[in-house]
């Protein structure tokens, strides 16, 4: 055997001995990331309830499911995450994410029979981890949607904003911001939205966005193009940009122009989709007067993402 070859056995020897060797639940959590999903499931399906990294276990393929959109299912291994280590926040978090999903499309009887669940899986992670975000943010929205009655306040979810703005100060402007949103209070808003751009000019899309639904564009396309000054491949504001330029009609071009670059790019979870993308380059053909163009858009949307209302309407409004 050559020096090369030697050299090549022996680092696969290595990889797979450091494979064999590397906890199931850190493989686990690797192959989560990369979008495995069925190996996740093939190598953690086999651990039992006297295994010491059950509960983990049982927390991923929650995560799994709830990516597959098996949203029972996600809830029973949360649900047994939780039983077999309730001292975890992630834990807590995702049973409440969880519950608050099948409550969207659940009748009045069942989301009454959640709603405390969720409100309680929530206000659990955040005893657990006063620093969770995420649940503070999913309980303001609990209590801006619930009724009195089951607790919603939207006094309550004011107090959450304000303990946010202690802990991550734009976030919690943001936060404090879209309650006044709600109450529709605009110009308490935007000056809360001013406010998360003061403390920190990472945030300038989310006044961008505010600008957008108040259909003032120009402000929008302003402060888009200020990001992208400084940033060229900020791909969040390449899309908003394009869907600013695809709502208003204006600078159709520009919005083409970041949209097909946007459809180069591989979005993370919870970014907008290639579907959403799709969607708003078709309503840009469409208002440039492509029609055939925008039928094709519409079509590979709804291909992607059955669910997208405007790209169904859409459709419907070009083949008349």
């Amino acid at each position: 055997m050559n020096r090369t070859s030697l050299l090549t056995t022996l680092l696969l020897l290595t990889f797979c001995v450091n494979a064999i060797a590397q906890p199931k639940i850190e493989q686990a959590k690797g192959l989560y990331e990369q979008g495995k999903l069925e190996q996740v499931k093939k190598l953690l399906a086999p651990i039992g309830e006297k295994d010491a990294d059950y509960a983990a276990a049982r927390y991923y393929l929650g995560r799994v499911a709830f990516d597959e959109k098996n949203y029972d299912d996600a809830s029973d291994y949360f649900e047994e995450a939780v039983e077999a280590n309730d001292k975890v926040a992630d834990y807590h978090n995702w049973l409440g994410n969880t519950y608050g999903t099948i409550a969207q499309d659940a009748n009045v009887l069942k989301q009454g029979m959640l709603a405390p669940k969720m409100k309680k899986a929530w206000e659990n992670a955040i005893a657990l981890d006063a620093k969770n975000l995420d649940a503070r943010t999913s309980l303001i929205q609990y209590y801006l949607q619930a009724p009195g009655f089951m607790g919603g306040s939207v006094d309550k979810a004011k107090e959450v904003a304000n303990q946010i703005i202690k802990i991550k100060p734009a976030e919690g402007h943001r936060q404090l911001g879209n309650v006044y949103m709600h109450e529709k209070k605009t110009a308490e808003a935007e000056k809360e939205f001013i406010e998360m751009t003061k403390v920190d000019p990472a945030y300038v899309s989310g006044l961008a966005n505010f600008y957008t639904g108040q259909k003032q564009y120009d402000k929008a396309f302003t402060l888009f193009e200020e990001v992208l000054k400084k940033n060229p491949d900020d791909y969040i504001s390449i899309y908003q940009l394009g869907k600013t330029s695809a709502l208003s009609g204006l600078k159709l071009d520009r919005g083409e122009e970041c949209l097909k670059k946007y459809l180069t790019y591989s979005p993370k979870q919870n970014e907008p989709s290639h579907a959403g993308a799709n969607m708003r380059l078709a309503q840009i053909k469409e208002k440039k007067g492509s029609k055939a163009e925008a039928k094709k858009l519409f079509e590979i949307a709804l291909k992607m993402d059955s669910n997208l209302k405007e790209a169904k309407e859409g459709l419907e409004r070009i083949s008349k």
